[in-house]
């Protein structure tokens, strides 16, 4: 908790102190081994099963994502658009982001994804699309995350790293899994989908 509060300089200088003389592959992949370990035994299963199902029947999904987290959410967005339609990645960088959101309503699906540092900007928006009757998805580390109290359904992925680097290899595979589960709840139309894509229909 503390080291998630840290600066970017602050944490290159725990990681100099901490790393010294060691191997530096070893101990960050089993860093993220751990992570991955602690993810797996801590995830809400029936969190993450209601999670699939509202984006799976959504009428929109709405995926944001800042600073670190915004690769997240591109790869999240780019795999959600070729199970399904009307998957919006909001451009973060394109000024005001209630404009992107701004007809978001019930039926709807808003993701906001934050890891510590967390990015403030996300909440408002967030605050938002729950006022406005969508169902409100946070992928986050844990209890001390601001989108605990918004979000109707939250993933915890753990994400702390002893270094200056954001770890997101827990994140990313609770991603992946969600993906997968997306994409079994729409197997029939993400089989048709992909024949269209190879131009092959079966006999």
């Amino acid at each position: 908790m503390i080291r998630s509060r840290l600066t970017r300089v602050q944490r290159i200088r725990v990681a100099k102190e901490t790393m010294s003389g060691k191997n530096l592959l070893d101990s960050v992949m089993l860093a993220d081994a751990e992570k991955l370990q602690d993810t797996l035994h801590t995830c809400d299963r029936a969190a993450f099963s209601r999670a699939a199902e509202a984006i799976s029947s959504a009428d929109h999904v709405y995926i944001v994502g800042m600073r670190s987290s915004g690769c997240l959410a591109s790869f999240l967005g780019f795999y959600l658009n070729l199970l399904r339609e009307n998957v919006h990645v909001v451009d973060t960088s394109a000024g005001e982001l209630y404009d992107q959101i701004l007809h978001i309503r019930r039926g709807d699906v808003f993701i906001g994804i934050s890891f510590p540092r967390y990015s403030s900007g996300i909440v408002k928006p967030m605050r938002y699309a729950k006022d406005s009757g969508a169902t409100v998805i946070g992928l986050t580390d844990g209890a001390g995350s601001p989108f605990v109290g918004i979000a109707d359904i939250l993933l915890f992925a753990k994400s702390d790293m002893m270094s200056f680097v954001d770890s997101l290899v827990a994140p990313m595979s609770l991603i992946n899994a969600l993906i997968v589960a997306v994409g079994a709840n729409n197997a029939e139309s993400v089989d048709d989908m992909f024949q269209q894509i190879l131009g092959y229909v079966p006999d």
